[in-house]
């Protein structure tokens, strides 16, 4: 009191510690949003864009259409609804947005009159379409659709049954390679055709691709007589391995050329201003477990074809041609960044935007304003715009959690490089714990990405984030196999997967642990998919982390790769597992099982079709047969990628009981 009167005295309060920041913790899951798909107008003064929230009453996601000025003016809504609206398209005079939504039901083909709001239903389908694109005129729309095959392999017809009886559901005949697909389920036989149809009166769609072959995103000529489009147009085509071609489709005589012709795959056709180019994208076939796919340039007859951009850290996406046709820009991840490039006509490919952080959905105007979606460690999907001419750092224009993070502590992230065991350099992040102490010790979390041909990037990561706020520091690194350092670092899993990409990994842990501020007894592991497959072997070579949870692992490769839901996966080995068995066997973690004495959950969704519940349930067996701590988690309904809010939540809430279970004193 003394002491509090003796400030006042000299001239104001004591000196007080600022408030303490409130924490990310688990009820902000259910707040969170997220935008994407962003569509700048042709005039690149608006930018559409869908709207992404947890519906907690139906406990799914629901979208909506929203606009946004591109010089940083209004927001305002398109649309409102619990629905799913997405996929938003401008009609070349930036009249019109085309855009899919389920509001009456399944998805459906609507266009709303930008000024009014007014929309229209186009079409009433049975199934889905996608891929939606404008006629230059903006008369007619171009889309894809599966399109059933009614002609069954075999026949077989019962007697008529008694009025009013109920039989059971017919069974299913199966003749292809591949006969279902994770996240639908079971497939019918049909393929994927493209449709056209009138753009302001709806109607019956024109199917303008035919046989029994499926196609890609549709792509107009700038005369609107054409469409381009990839696809595999070859007998056996389940058999060639992603061999697709881009074809010219004659619309007045439904005529198909094919443009391209050799051995690997030509896709994402996109014409140049004029009509005269056609920017794709691909690689040639040299047989890797994984390609890094590069930008090419053909005239609008297939001739005059080159290597464009090539030798690239990662395959492009997003292709959008300069407005005065000199050249195309697109996105890449690199070393955990996304930023877009542009490939001139003539010279060398560029960066455009540069910095820390991850640009996607590329979307540009006429004038040469883009939009796109950016992140970076603690900023979550946002959207920016920017003009490709300049050199300045994209706008934030639409930030849709800034109130959910407003005055939360959140872990800094720091970059690592470090040498691996046979000295290759490795890149990772160490997320520190959001109240960090330097003179505390701290558990830390290895989170290992799947793919495995995949990238951990610099993009805000609730989950992580969420493990900071509990205490946590969180590991994430991009071991050999990693998209993202070129086609070399890509092949060091070549037929060796898992393998020296441990290594790295252990390097990593090796890494974090020389900071410091590690607690070395408390040590986990974790990962999804190919995370799953790592963190399995993980526990099978090294004791050295006090627990682990394997998400949909892949376990045992024999039986796996003919009962996942394509037969790619055959690919990645040199020979059939009926030929050579013990090929399957040294790389799969259950041939490690006996050496587990690390305490493993496993979880997964009851309906993954990709890495399927029989691999998670050989794993556990295995190891409660050898009476290790262990546990099994069945999602009921969920697919590989978990679809319900509630299912996603509790997997990380999971992950933080079993960790906390087994901390060590």
């Amino acid at each position: 009191m003394i002491l509090a009167l003796l400030a006042l005295a000299l001239g104001g309060p004591p000196a007080q510690d600022p408030p303490r920041k409130k924490l990310l913790e688990r009820d902000t899951y259910f707040e969170m949003e997220s935008v994407s798909a962003p569509a700048i107008s042709p005039d690149g003064r608006s930018i559409v864009f869908t709207r992404t929230s947890v519906d907690a009453m139906k406990d799914r996601l629901r979208s909506n259409l929203w606009i946004a000025d591109a010089d940083g003016g209004r927001v305002r809504a398109l649309t409102q609804g619990t629905w799913r609206d997405g996929s938003p398209a401008w009609s070349p005079d930036g009249k019109r947005i085309a855009f899919l939504s389920d509001r009456d039901g399944g998805e459906q083909l609507h266009v709303m009159w930008a000024d009014t709001r007014e929309v229209t239903a186009l079409t009433r389908l049975e199934r889905a379409p996608a891929d939606l694109a404008w006629s230059p005129d903006g008369r007619r729309i171009a889309f894809t659709l599966f399109v059933p095959d009614k002609d069954p392999p075999l026949e077989a017809k019962l007697p008529d049954a008694p009025k009013g009886a109920e039989r059971a559901k017919p069974p299913v005949i199966i003749n292809r390679l591949s006969w279902a697909a994770d996240g639908r389920g079971p497939l019918p036989v049909g393929f994927t055709h493209v449709f056209v149809i009138d753009s302001t009166l709806g109607g019956t769609p024109r199917q303008v691709t035919s046989g029994m072959f499926n196609h890609g995103a549709p792509a107009w000529s700038s005369d609107g007589r054409t469409i381009y489009v990839s696809g595999i147009r070859k007998p056996e085509a389940e058999y060639l391995r992603g061999d697709s071609e881009v074809y010219a489709v004659d619309l007045e005589t439904l005529a198909v050329k094919a443009l391209t012709d050799r051995k690997g795959p030509d896709r994402d056709p996109v014409i140049s201003p004029d009509g005269r180019w056609i920017a794709y994208t691909g690689y040639d076939d040299r047989r890797y477990t994984h390609h890094v796919s590069s930008v090419y340039l053909m005239d609008r007859e297939g001739g005059s074809k080159r290597a464009w951009a090539e030798n690239l850290p990662n395959s492009p996406a997003a292709l959008a041609w300069a407005p005065d046709g000199s050249g195309v820009y697109f996105t890449v991840l690199e070393r955990g960044h996304g930023n877009v490039h542009f490939a001139p006509i003539d010279g060398p490919v560029r960066r455009v935007t540069s910095g820390v952080q991850v640009l996607s959905g590329l979307s540009l105007s006429r004038n040469g304003t883009a939009a796109a979606v950016r992140s970076t460690f603690h900023e979550p999907a946002h959207l920016v715009a920017f003009d490709v001419r300049e050199s300045a750092p994209p706008r934030k224009l639409v930030d849709v959690n800034e109130d959910v993070l407003s005055g939360r502590a959140l872990g800094e992230a720091e970059e690592l490089l470090f040498k691996s065991k046979d000295g290759l350099e490795v890149q990772g992040w160490l997320i520190k714990p959001a109240e960090f102490d330097p003179a505390k010790k701290y558990p830390m979390v290895l989170w290992i990405h799947g793919g495995p041909w995949s990238i951990y990037t610099v993009a805000f990561n609730w989950e992580w984030q969420n493990f900071a706020a509990n205490g946590y520091a969180v590991l994430y690194t991009n071991p050999r196999g990693s998209t993202g350092y070129g086609q070399d670092f890509v092949n060091g899993i070549q037929y060796a997967y898992p393998g020296k990409d441990f290594d790295d990994l252990m390097a990593g842990v090796d890494a974090a642990l020389a900071k410091g501020w590690i607690d070395e007894k408390n040590l986990s592991v974790c990962g999804i998919s190919g995370g799953g497959v790592l963190t399995a072997w993980t526990v099978g070579h090294t004791d050295r982390f006090a627990s682990a949870a394997s998400l949909r692992p892949v376990i045992n490769w024999h039986s796996f790769v003919g009962t996942t839901n394509g037969a790619s996966w055959y690919d990645q080995f040199r020979k059939y597992p009926w030929e050579d068995p013990m090929e399957y066997a040294v790389r799969s973690p259950l041939h490690y099982v006996a050496n587990v004495k690390t305490p493993t959950l496993v979880m997964t969704g009851e309906a993954d079709l990709r890495t399927p519940i029989s691999q998670s349930e050989e794993f556990y067996r295995a190891l409660k047969i050898l009476k290790k701590e262990t546990l099994l988690i069945r999602v009921p309904e969920e697919f590989h990628g978990f679809r319900r809010p509630s299912h996603s939540l509790l997997q990380q809430l999971y992950l933080l009981s079993w960790f906390e279970k087994h901390r060590r004193k």
